[in-house]
C-alpha cells in the first residue's frame, strides 16, 4: 500500500489539499488509512471519490 507523508502545517484552503494532515487524519478516522508516525500515512486500499471530496471539503 503507498504511503503518504503529510504536511507540516495545514493551509486550510477550501477545498484542502490531499496531502493536508488534517484530511489525511479524517481518512484515518474513517478507516481508509493507518497512520505509521507524526506524519506518515498508509493509504488502505482504493479511497471511493465520494470519500475523497467529504475529507476535503468539511
Amino acid at each position: 500500500m503507498p504511503t503518504v507523508t503529510a504536511k507540516k502545517k495545514c493551509c486550510k484552503d477550501k477545498p484542502r489539499c490531499k496531502k493536508c494532515p488534517v484530511v489525511l487524519n479524517r481518512l484515518s478516522k474513517a478507516g481508509y488509512a493507518e497512520r505509521l508516525s507524526r506524519r506518515d500515512y498508509r493509504l488502505l486500499g482504493k479511497i471511493p471519490g465520494k470519500v475523497k471530496a467529504a475529507a476535503r471539503a468539511r
